[in-house]
């Protein structure tokens, strides 16, 4: 039987130079260039036989990809492999994305022998545990200073949001939920796999459809609003909802909704 992989990368060539690697070994490819693809093709087809992404990537990183991939599929025993240009500065938090493998990016002839190797190795000796963690280095590969601030950033503004008192919910331009702090899933009842990517009006009940839609709307249009306050009423009880649009560089990219 034919195996599959789907290889999540916002890198457009790298994901061609993963994919063809894998085709010429007879492995049925599915290609996504973020998160938020990632998570409708595993939706749309189903497990695979090996994941390969990116963890650092716009939108949904591939941390959040992982988490949602292990709560979809908890029966479904794939290997999961990490790849990163930054890999090396992120040996400290490594056990946290929960990826099974890790493949540091390097230059692409050595991560060619790299990957022919693992993949070899892997279809001798299937991933039996899920702390058989494994980290593959190309070359001489070292901390970069850059990269290094640039990760304890993104791990200060984590937990600056998962330390708020209040539900957050990042929702994209189409709607979809990006990201939801631990205290949005607790408010909401519901796992990150019931919140991410869906759009953020199925996890409200239906007759509180049309007032959060026409929030998202006015927020927008009427941009001289900050933000909107409305209630709604859920299984879990009364919720007040405070939604803003989410700017970037001047331009709306979506939403922000605090919620207690």
């Amino acid at each position: 039987m034919t195996k599959r992989a789907l290889v999540v990368d916002n890198d457009f060539f790298f994901v061609e130079f993963l994919a063809e690697l894998l085709e010429k070994r007879g492995v049925e490819v599915l290609r996504a260039y973020d998160g938020k693809e990632a998570i409708s093709k595993l939706e749309e087809e189903g497990p695979v036989d090996f994941l390969f992404l990116d963890i650092i990537m716009p939108k949904i990183d591939g941390k959040q990809v992982i988490e949602y991939t292990r709560n979809r599929f908890p029966d479904a025993r794939f290997p999961i492999i990490a790849i990163s240009g930054l890999l090396i500065e992120q040996m400290d938090g490594l056990k946290k994305l929960g990826a099974d493998y890790y493949i540091a990016k390097g230059p692409m002839e050595e991560m060619k022998v790299q990957i022919n190797n693992f993949l070899d190795r892997i279809e001798k000796e299937p991933l039996t545990s899920p702390t058989d963690n494994n980290i593959l280095e190309p070359g001489d590969l070292l901390p970069r200073e850059a990269t290094e601030e640039l990760i304890d950033i993104l791990n200060f503004r984590h937990a600056v949001i998962e330390s708020i008192g209040i539900g957050i919910i990042i929702v994209d331009r189409d709607v979809k939920i990006l990201s939801a702090n631990s205290m949005a899933l607790d408010i909401m009842n519901k796992s990150l796999k019931e919140m991410l990517n869906h759009p953020i009006t199925d996890i409200f009940p239906k007759s509180e459809k049309a007032k959060i839609v026409g929030s998202l709307k006015k927020v927008i249009v009427q941009q001289e609003l900050r933000k909107i306050t409305l209630s709604v009423t859920t299984d879990t009880g009364e919720i007040r909802l405070i939604i803003s649009a989410l700017k970037i560089d001047g331009e709306i990219a979506g939403w922000i909704i605090a919620m207690e």
